[in-house]
């Protein structure tokens, strides 16, 4: 469990399109076998310390042809920012995929002094 101490407590969130690789024949519509896409993402605002982040599919459009395979995660959490990262394996097809995340951790207040 992580504890925030005095800190007051923000909380960011956002959903994003990851991709669409079926209007372009992009590799996970078109790939076989281990891909992985990645995306940057900027917090509104900077957080004291990394915060904790949660991600989750909020939409995908796959194909039937084939077992749905999908790994969605987050890397390189900072103050600043993170990324998402999708991956899928095998003959999975996927068409289209949106990411919704939340993010909480420490950030200043007016009251915090630097001593």
């Amino acid at each position: 469990m992580r504890k925030f101490g005095n800190h007051t407590v923000g909380v960011d969130q956002g959903d994003l399109v990851l991709f669409s690789d079926f209007e372009d024949d992009g590799e996970m519509w078109t790939g076989e076998g281990p891909r992985l896409t990645r995306r940057s993402v900027r917090f509104a605002d900077s957080y004291d310390a990394p915060p904790v982040v949660q991600v989750s599919l909020s939409m995908w459009d796959i194909s039937n042809g084939a077992n749905a395979r999908a790994d969605v995660t987050s890397e390189l959490v900072t103050r600043d920012g993170f990324d998402i990262v999708f991956r899928t394996w095998g003959d999975t097809r996927v068409a289209r995929v949106r990411v919704a995340w939340i993010s909480i951790g420490p950030i200043r207040n007016d009251d915090t002094w630097d001593l």
